[in-house]
């Protein structure tokens, strides 16, 4: 039996460039939509600047994808209002929750080698000492695949202080960053690398150096000091010089909920690879793009913006032709969003540096058709 003392565990919880051939894809006269229109990239560019203008948008990153195939990115705007300083396509980003799809397609890698299984209880491999005593039976349960389907019923984040689970593990639904960092911990244990840099050099040598995602990363590093851009204050709108320990993660800390850094054209291979079912087997992604979590017509977010569910990574919308996974990303000072349609062969990601995330897929939504 492995024993983690809860201090040392918690320590680890917690432009306006345009795109040309020289972005590694061929740029098509028209964008399709998944709605049977096609934009032209230079409608699509101004229609972004008019969105940014009318809601105060500092700076964005944006790529979509038709038949599985990049086809626009763009980096607009600003790194900081107050310097002007300009986003160019090598602008880095916080990902925020996009971290979480990502850090589930690692973990079914993981599985597919072997060293993971879905159904396992997490005890097992590692006991988390962070459950209250009530709890404690009941989290004996919490597998991976409840893990990556927010089915533990743990919270979102604990803040150091002991779990209470809301339900029986595998009985609803609970969003929990907390419950993604516990399957790191694992992770880190089981492949004997640990919960920080060790963590992000084996998830870069199985997942972005594969995708050619060359600069994305959970761990701070020189490129993206050198490279990110400033976060804008959700309230007033002021520049914020986002760096370890003064962001949302530790220095050095793999946070599997949160750290991602990337920006739109490398985190769309990510979303191409899940389109074209590259880097795992088919079986494993039929496993991942599957409803685990259904949400009854009373469900908030059923209510709220109509998912109808969530499988291992991401949240789902489904109609009667097509299935939407979708994530959302929010740090606050930070927003993303990614979304793919595999019946359309159709993805978009945007990251900004600002709370406005909602405010430019509405505004996208209006020139390419429904994009959440």
């Amino acid at each position: 039996m492995i024993t983690v003392t809860l201090k040392r565990f918690y320590l680890f919880l917690f432009t306006l460039t345009s795109f040309s051939g020289v972005n590694g894809y061929a740029q098509q006269k028209t964008i399709h939509t998944m709605y049977g229109k096609s934009v032209a990239p230079a409608e699509l560019t101004e229609g972004i600047k008019k969105i940014m203008e009318q809601h105060d948008v500092p700076g964005l990153s944006i790529a979509v994808i038709n038949d599985n195939a990049l086809v626009y990115h763009n980096a607009l705007g600003v790194s900081n209002i107050e310097t002007k300083e300009p986003v160019d396509g090598q602008s880095i980003f916080e990902g925020a929750s996009l971290s979480k799809p990502i850090f589930a397609y690692f973990a079914l890698k993981m599985v597919e080698e072997g060293k993971l299984d879905l159904d396992r209880p997490l005890y097992e491999y590692l006991p988390h000492p962070g459950f209250a005593d009530e709890s404690q039976e009941d989290a004996k349960l919490i597998t991976a695949r409840m893990v990556l389907a927010h089915q533990t019923g743990m919270p979102n984040h604990a803040h150091g202080k002991k779990i209470t689970l809301a339900f029986k593990p595998g009985t609803g639904f609970e969003y929990s960053g907390e419950a993604y960092q516990y399957l790191a911990a694992v992770l880190g244990m089981q492949n004997k690398v640990g919960w920080k840099e060790g963590l992000n050099d084996l998830f870069q040598k199985k997942v972005t150096k594969p995708l050619g995602m060359s600069h994305s990363t959970f761990v701070w590093d020189e490129y993206i000091a050198e490279h990110k851009v400033y976060g804008h204050d959700e309230e007033d709108g002021t520049p914020k010089h986002r760096v370890p320990s003064e962001g949302y993660w530790e220095d050095g800390v793999f946070s599997a909920y949160s750290s991602l850094h990337s920006e739109a054209k490398e985190y769309a291979r990510f979303v191409i690879a899940m389109l074209k079912e590259e880097g795992l087997k088919k079986g494993t992604f039929k496993e991942m793009l599957k409803e685990h979590a259904h949400f009854d017509e009373d469900n908030p977010l059923r209510k709220e913006v109509g998912q109808t569910g969530w499988g291992l990574g991401f949240a789902q919308k489904r109609t009667s032709d097509m299935t939407m996974h979708l994530h959302t990303g929010n740090n606050h000072d930070f927003q993303a969003y990614v979304m793919f349609v595999p019946e359309k062969k159709y993805g978009l990601v945007v990251f900004t540096n600002s709370a406005k995330m909602i405010e430019v897929v509405k505004g996208l939504s209006q020139i390419l058709g429904p994009q959440f």
